[in-house]
């Protein structure tokens, strides 16, 4: 057996023993995601020394970025449900769309939101709606929220300006304003199916019976009157309006521009959201009649049942850190440009075997396109407009236990990891597979 087929093995016998330790023995994910990490590492005969740095380093690299937003994002929920402002804008949004309809909404929302803002904020932002939906119309929280996970992740994985496919469009030479239009067009189907239309199905077969402690800290106690909707809409998009102008200005100013500069620091994911939530401090606090010992108190009742899913998420990023080092990636990147596939359909395989392997959406779509890019320069007539969206959505498939993301879910959600697999891992699937079969359709009609 060579090198790579040794990885691809231990890879594939890592996720399995993963699976069987949390699912079948009740091991705690985070002591299953530790203890695998560092096995799989001293199997692939990584020295031990750089096979606990390369996980302290996807600890950190994880929890750097996704803790600070886990914890302001979940503050800024608290304030939403505690106002009343999330239940306004649930209220708003069935009486609009009517019950039957809101878990479209809800994606409808996502996909809008999730334009300027990375999966994790768009995801904090937005679920507090998801649970109130959910408890004032009796619907699964499954049915509302796989909708709202299927609209942020398309829009993460194929519609630039998200880092990843602004890298692949860079790579692949592609036009930005024609990449957007080609992924709107291909995205909303994709997210319909993955969204709206497969949580419906699945939603029946998932029971939540237990009490989810995260519904539980965004559920209101307070009997005062209500914010308006407009307050409650205004303070929750204030990120997503700070990120566009963040944008805005990357194209229209200098490099050296004051305004530019602020407009960055203010735009920043981190940045964005701490203003956010010091504005709900006084729009959804002080102005309904808060004390200052009231919003301290709903700031640390988010502590504690954020702490388990901060610590899970950054095993996750180690696990994933510790397979990159190995170097599996390199194994299946290798294994996959021996074929003689069309370049649409080799960057989609590169980046869902990139994808399955390592659990990093924006690893394999980079790495994918930067395989692809001189292949396809020798096969004329490839769009590369599409390319950017085949490998965004090769680069979302079958996300599993290797996948922060897939930790978030499950967390927040409160579901078993089977449960999880059934509805997080299938609906990307679903975004994975729809996305190319409309993008060979678009390459075929074009």
């Amino acid at each position: 057996m060579t090198h790579d087929a040794q990885l691809l093995l231990l890879a594939g016998l890592a996720v399995v023993a993963l699976i069987v330790l949390i699912a079948r023995y009740r091991l705690h994910p985070f002591v299953a995601l530790v203890v695998v990490s560092l096995v799989l590492g001293a199997a692939a005969g990584m020295p031990l020394g750089s096979v606990v740095t390369a996980f302290q380093d996807g600890v950190g690299s994880a929890l750097g970025f996704i803790a600070v937003v886990v914890g302001l994002g979940t503050m800024l929920g608290k304030m939403m449900a505690e106002s009343g402002g999330a239940t306004r804008i649930a209220t708003t949004l069935i009486a609009r769309f009517g019950e039957s309809r809101v878990h479209w909404a809800i994606m409808f929302v996502a996909f809008i939101v999730g334009i300027p803002v990375f999966f994790q904020v768009g995801f904090v932002l937005l679920i507090p709606l998801v649970f109130t939906i959910a408890r004032r119309t009796g619907l699964s929280l499954v049915k509302i929220g796989i909708p709202l996970v299927a609209g942020l992740s398309v829009v993460h994985g194929m519609v630039p300006p998200h880092p990843a496919a602004m890298l692949a469009v860079g790579a692949y030479h592609a036009d930005v304003g024609k990449t957007i239009l080609w992924s709107l067009i291909i995205g909303l189907p994709t997210a319909a199916l993955a969204g709206p239309i497969y949580a419906t199905w699945i939603s029946p077969r998932i029971r939540l019976d237990r009490v989810n402690p995260m519904a539980a800290i965004m559920e209101g106690t307070t009997t005062r009157p209500m914010p308006s909707f407009a307050t409650s809409v205004l303070t929750v998009l204030i990120p997503v309006i700070l990120m566009v102008g963040a944008s805005v200005a990357d194209l229209t100013s200098g490099t050296t521009s004051p305004s530019r500069r602020v407009l960055d620091v203010a735009g920043s994911p981190i940045v964005a959201l701490l203003i956010a939530l010091l504005i709900s401090f006084w729009s959804l606090g002080a102005r309904q009649g808060f004390t200052r010992h009231d919003i301290l108190k709903f700031t640390n009742d988010c502590l504690a049942p954020t702490a388990a899913i901060i610590l899970v998420i950054g095993a996750g990023g180690g696990f994933n850190r510790v397979l990159i080092a190995s170097g599996v990636g390199n194994a299946i990147a290798g294994v996959a440009t021996t074929s003689h596939a069309s370049p649409l359909l080799l960057a989609w395989t590169i980046a869902a075997l990139i994808r399955i392997a390592t659990g990093s959406a924006t690893v394999a779509m980079t790495t994918a396109a930067g395989i692809v890019a001189p292949i396809a320069l020798l096969v004329p007539g490839t769009s590369a407009e599409l390319l950017v969206i085949a490998t965004g959505a090769g680069s979302l498939v079958l996300s599993h236990v290797n996948d922060s993301g897939f930790w978030l879910i499950k967390e927040y959600f409160d579901m078993t990891v089977p449960q999880t697999l059934a509805t997080w891992t299938v609906a990307e699937t679903i975004i994975g597979v729809a996305g190319l079969v409309f993008t060979l359709t678009a390459a075929m009609l074009g």
